[in-house]
């Protein structure tokens, strides 16, 4: 079995060990080993390359650990990741322990694409609308994209609300192309 198909598992496993109190930091802090492995090539080539023992392996992660300060649970697991050969499924599985712990605390990510910057009162708006909408809080990041030319485009988890100029064009494009 792939590791990218028990990333699931594992992120379920992770927030059962740090539990749902500390979850948020475990998280923020498997999120900070994961961007460190996609930035640095020594430290992605050190946790995956097989030609590392599994104490060369462990010594290098406790001094990552250690300079990031890193908890106890985070840095057991990244071990534990690393020892199982499941270390390149980590962004699968932080994504999936960010999606178990949002369910479990009734919140939501939305990720807002804009051509422009919204004024605190449409972000007031749009956050209330997406609270109706999803029936649960609501995190939002804004992201400037001014490809989508005018409209807003919402990202929740795997589904998408497209009300921008740019994905207008597309449809009309689309039907006029059907004929």
């Amino acid at each position: 079995m792939k590791p990218v198909k028990q990333a699931k598992r594992y992120a379920k496993m992770f927030i059962n060990v740090v539990g749902m109190d500390a979850a948020l930091q475990a998280l923020t802090e498997l999120t900070a080993v994961e961007q460190l492995m996609s930035r640095s090539g020594d430290v992605r080539s050190l946790l995956l390359n097989p030609g590392f023992s599994q104490t060369e392996r462990e010594g290098a992660i406790r001094k990552i650990a250690d300079k990031a300060k890193l908890s106890e649970n985070v840095t057991k697991f990244v071990m534990y990741l690393a020892e199982n050969r499941l270390v390149a499924a980590l962004s699968e599985i932080v994504k999936n322990a960010t999606a178990i712990y949002l369910e479990k605390k009734k919140q939501a990510k939305a990720v807002v694409f804009t051509p422009v910057e919204v004024s605190k009162g449409h972000e007031e708006r749009l956050k209330a609308s997406l609270k109706k909408l999803l029936d649960r809080d609501v995190d939002v990041e804004y992201v400037l994209d001014a490809s989508l030319l005018g409209g807003i485009l919402v990202k929740v988890g795997s589904t998408m609300y497209d009300s921008s100029v740019k994905g207008q064009l597309r449809l009309l494009k689309d039907e006029l192309i059907k004929g």
